[in-house]
């Protein structure tokens, strides 16, 4: 088993309480923790086991408390929940076969027209007017999950912002949409790590302290979000956005 220096995993422990308190509202957390678990030096499937372990930790904490502060629409979300889970099994199984980097380019693409779509619609968000799934956008939801699933299984960068604009889409209000798509990435989160650790690709040792430090991040995260709401949440899913196209880009260019 792998031995880190204690000023290794305290950098790896504060990292990952920062990573989860960004990553509690609008995601994009594997920005931060996925490369510095990879300066340990692990393989690169462990590193996304292990990173998935924190993960799971931090997505389930902040799911709870949008759910405990009612900024979660249950109707909705319940379906989707199983729907996601699936996709990521799917995807995290394909991953072993089939490299997932020829997918970087899209996800940029995507991401920039996400960001300038919210950036243009400055009042978007600012309040719901969802009122029910109708038959089409029900089929088209379910289709987004499962999708959006199997993305985090076999790639994964994005996830949290790919959910949040599907439910913006809808008519959710930022927070709103923050909270539904903790649910999903959660289910997407805990039976992508099942699949990780049916194939012996996760460290306990490291991934356990990461995770009880992202339980705090996310903790923090998602009140900050909910005390803020729209005003706070909308910039910084534009900021997270524009920090992952940047990383795609330069992973593109290397």
């Amino acid at each position: 088993m792998m031995q880190l220096s204690l000023e290794m995993m305290l950098l790896l422990i504060a990292g990952a309480f920062f990573a989860a308190f960004v990553d509690s509202v609008v995601g994009g957390g594997g920005l931060i923790s996925v490369p510095l678990l990879l300066a340990t030096g692990m393989p690169t499937t462990d590193v996304l086991g292990t990173n998935k372990l924190a993960g799971t930790m931090s997505s389930l904490t902040s799911t709870v408390s949008f759910m405990r502060s009612g900024y979660v629409d249950l109707k909705v979300v319940r379906g989707l929940f199983i729907l996601s889970a699936g996709g990521a099994v799917f995807g995290t199984l394909v991953l072993r076969a089939i490299p997932s980097d020829f997918l970087r380019p899209i996800v940029v693409v995507m991401l920039i027209l996400i960001t300038l779509y919210t950036v243009f619609r400055k009042n978007w968000g600012s309040m719901s007017t969802f009122r029910s799934l109708t038959k089409g956008s029900a089929w088209l939801m379910g289709m987004a999950a499962l999708g959006i699933g199997f993305y985090d299984g076999f790639f994964g960068p994005g996830t949290g912002s790919f959910l949040i604009f599907v439910f913006l889409m809808l008519g959710f209000d930022f927070v709103t949409a923050a909270g539904n798509a903790k649910v999903l990435n959660f289910g997407s989160n805990i039976a992508s790590l099942v699949t990780f650790i049916f194939i012996g690709a996760v460290n306990y040792q490291i991934g356990i302290p990461m995770g009880l430090a992202m339980i705090c991040g996310s903790l923090l995260g998602s009140r900050v979000a909910v005390r803020k709401g729209a005003a706070y949440v909308r910039p910084l899913f534009i900021a997270v956005c524009t920090l992952l196209i940047g990383k795609q880009v330069w992973d593109l260019l290397q």
